[in-house]
């Protein structure tokens, strides 16, 4: 099996789009900053995954999704998602 997912960056507000085999190993790694691009971008959160059979259609997929037309096809998406994070994350700073 083979996963796309998306984790959320509460810092920035911006994603980070990967792909893994082993899609709880490599959200461990991501959340105990062992990954150099999201080190810095914490909290993150896990927004969306999908996952497949063929090795071959998840990384054209991680590709559509990492492309402008996918930046957009997530951001209309997971609107909510990030709409809520944000008016969450607005308010907690607030403290």
């Amino acid at each position: 099996m083979f996963f796309v997912y998306i984790l959320l960056s509460l810092k920035d507000k911006n994603f980070y789009i990967g792909f893994t085999s082993n899609l709880k190993q490599r959200l461990t790694q991501h959340f105990q900053d062992e990954v150099i691009s999201t080190k810095n971008r914490r909290p993150l959160q896990l927004s969306y995954y999908e996952d497949f059979i063929n090795k071959k259609d998840a990384k054209k997929r991680e590709k559509f999704l990492k492309s402008g037309s996918g930046l957009r096809f997530l951001k209309k998406q997971l609107s909510d998602t990030i709409n809520i994070t944000s008016y969450v994350v607005k308010n907690l700073s607030r403290d």
